[in-house]
């Protein structure tokens, strides 16, 4: 027996127990000791059952990602299945942590299943761009019907024990310790005389062509772009269309077809991303961080609010500093109002809203932010203010509490200094709405600590959010790279296009809306103060391209108003503007403009280049340290399609020599100012190799 796999006879029982840290994941060796098992029990006369179980804190949680895309070694997981299939003794599933992929397919094909209360029961495999492979698509429907399988297979999320057993997924949960209860439910069957049960042998349940409709609809919608979703639909119904054993072999050719594709390696890419950007490269993985036992966050509006929200949320006591005592009223009626609207709506408890209540201490005095480790200012985006607030927490906190800005694009470099104590000093860039958006780009100033660094990213995580590091810069990652869209999207608009197309070249590529319906939700006069604080370094073409103040000052100021962009009607649905089309007209006129038809293709290249080329941009000059905190950042916060693996990914599929091919091509006909090369770019594109090789 390999060492991942244990066989031990208790009586008339056998036990085959799992132990391959940390997940227990099906890899080689534990498929090998599986077969093993199986083999060993089927020939001992003297055993009447098997149990399958894993030590540790889980169930087997899926596959072994690491195998993905190398020679099988086998068996495969199908194979070890199919001799549960064959097996003249029945075989029990003694499950607990999370029963997940592969592991849940292995519960599903044992012939009975025990779970522990605490057990989650979940098919991710479509997160990674992947058709579940093992029987996932064939079992599920026959033991739980077609609801519960189309939800778990095609969404990726996960159900619990109690839910689990009222679907028939499971035959009993566990009263007391697990290896135990299912020991003793081994030996109740074995005394009951019940043989092995194979759900493969159960037929599917009634076909309904109307709820597969309508799920391939919603699919089509939520996740657009997406192949995984659509495929699995497909794969349930191979159990309409052939016998049980045909249809688990297309599955699994659908299963090694969907591995192969573009998109799950773009999926799987940003799975490992998402682990390699919480280690920073030059920092020792032992730097020391700062204990954090509360926070303070100054500034209430929109987004301190929702600061305040995230970091309660985690557990952590709060100070929320606020202008003056209305201010903090307001804020604290606004974080009320959030949070009971969740429990109205049965996402969170009455018992959870009152606790994290209960951690926020409100005040307008920054004084009392002395009893903090770590404040967070949200305050106007307006330098000199900030400035102002960070020279009065210099002051107002002790020596060592971290001083961090949620500022999106202004010189941390300059508050540092303000302060008086630089080395305290650091960004952490929460997105809007804070306590729902997991991206937090944390930003290392010019004389920022390693231990303020270390500090920073464990807190991000610790409070659930997605953190990667930036250096300082003009908006940091992803507004720096937004901005270059919003130039080409200003400049597509000047040169005749249409901007309802241009938001449907990006709703088509993946985005979850384009350019402007976006400018439209945020409000035309935010978007009117970013390009007002910006102007100093605008270009003449940049500045003309006025739109949105032209907007602001016809009151137009997006979906509040009922008209931007486009118009809204009382429930928020857009449809053209002519006022719009009039003023682009206007605006042509008035500038001696000459207006043409422009393509799709051109759209999406000059929006999706400008952010790739100024993402090298970012990598050459050490802003960003790796492509992958690119690809996490702007996957995250700007909702980049994850199935093309964020922009600098996606650029490397397409061959960097092609991206730089048409960059020159934009150069020669845009000019320098906007479409000269990033010299990475350039030189990776000579190399032949990609951003991330």
């Amino acid at each position: 027996m390999p060492d991942t796999v244990q066989f031990h006879v208790r009586g008339a029982i056998a036990e085959a127990v799992i132990d391959n840290p940390p997940v227990n994941a099906t890899s080689a060796s534990v498929r090998q000791g599986l077969a093993e098992a199986i083999r060993r029990s089927e020939a001992d006369p003297a055993v009447r059952a098997l149990v399958i179980r894993c030590a540790g804190k889980t169930f087997i949680a899926g596959a072994d990602i690491k195998e993905f895309g190398k020679p099988l070694v086998e068996p495969g997981l199908p194979d070890v299945i199919a001799m549960m299939d064959r097996a003249t003794k029945p075989i029990i599933a003694a499950v607990h942590g999370t029963v997940l992929g592969g592991g849940f397919e292995v519960a599903l094909a044992c012939h009975y299943r025990i779970a522990s209360p605490e057990a989650k029961f979940g098919f991710p495999e479509v997160k990674l761009g992947i058709v579940p492979g093992a029987g996932g698509t064939q079992r599920t429907p026959r033991l739980a019907g077609l609801a519960t399988t189309i939800r778990l297979t095609t969404e990726g999320g996960q159900i619990g024990t109690a839910s689990a057993f009222a679907e028939g997924l499971i035959d009993a949960i566990a009263d007391g310790e697990l290896a135990a209860a299912a020991l003793a439910y081994a030996e109740g069957l074995v005394a009951e005389g019940k043989g092995p049960r194979s759900a493969g042998s159960l037929p599917m349940p009634a076909d309904d062509p109307a709820l597969f409709e309508e799920a391939r609809r919603t699919l089509s919608r939520k996740m657009r772009g997406q192949s995984a979703p659509l495929k699995i639909l497909e794969a349930i119904r191979l159990g309409y269309e052939m016998d049980f054993g045909a249809a688990l072999v297309r599955e699994l050719e659908m299963c090694r077809e969907s591995i192969a594709g573009p998109q799950s390696k773009a999926l799987r890419y940003l799975f490992a991303a998402e682990r390699e950007v919480a280690r920073i490269t030059d920092l020792p993985a032992d730097t020391a961080t700062r204990p954090i036992d509360r926070v303070g966050v100054i500034g209430l509006g929109v987004m301190g609010r929702g600061i305040v929200m995230a970091v309660a949320s985690a557990g952590l006591p709060v100070i929320a500093v606020g202008l003056d005592q209305a201010h903090v009223e307001a804020a604290m009626k606004a974080i009320t109002r959030m949070w009971a609207s969740s429990v109205a709506k049965g996402s969170l408890t009455q018992e959870a809203m009152d606790k994290r209540l209960a951690l926020i201490t409100t005040s307008d005095d920054p004084r009392d932010l002395a009893a903090t480790q770590l404040v967070i200012e949200a305050v106007t985006e307006d330098l000199a203010v900030k400035k102002a607030v960070f020279a009065t927490l210099g002051q107002a906190t002790q020596p060592g509490t971290i001083l961090a800005s949620n500022t999106s694009f202004l010189n941390i470099d300059a508050l540092a200094e303000a302060s008086g104590r630089a080395e305290d000093v650091c960004g952490m860039h929460f997105f809007n709405p804070a306590h729902v958006m997991r991206l937090l780009e944390n930003v290392r100033a010019a004389k920022t600590d390693p231990e303020v660094v270390a500090t920073i990213m464990a807190l991000g995580r610790r409070i659930g959010k997605l953190p990667v590091l930036s250096g300082v810069c003009d908006g940091f990652i992803v507004n720096r790279m937004l901005s270059k869209r919003s130039r080409e999207a200003f400049f597509l608009v000047e040169e005749g296009a249409d901007p309802a197309l241009i938001d449907k070249v990006l709703l088509s590529f993946g985005f979850p809306m384009g350019p402007f319906a976006l400018g439209d939700l945020a409000g035309l006069d935010v978007q009117a103060a970013a390009r007002k604080a910006r102007a100093a370094s605008a270009t003449e073409r940049e500045l003309r391209a006025d739109f949105v103040e032209q907007m602001v000052a016809q009151g137009r100021l997006g979906q509040k108003t009922g008209s931007g962009w486009y118009l809204y009607d009382e429930n928020r649905k857009a449809s053209p503007n002519p006022q719009t089309g009039a003023m682009i007209a206007a605006h042509a006129e008035r500038h001696g403009l000459t207006l043409r038809g422009i393509g799709e293709e051109e759209i999406r290249e000059r929006l999706l280049y400008a952010m790739v080329n100024e993402g090298a941009k970012l990598l050459g000059e050490g802003i960003a340290p790796r492509p992958q905190e690119i690809d996490i950042a702007m996957v995250n916060g700007l909702g980049w399609p994850s199935h093309t693996g964020g922009p600098m990914h996606w650029a490397d599929q397409i061959g960097l020599e092609k991206v730089l091919a048409k960059i020159e091509r934009f150069r020669a006909e845009q000019g320098d100012a906007y479409w000269t090369p990033a010299p990475l770019l350039a030189r990776y594109a000579t190399e032949d190799r990609g951003f991330a090789a």
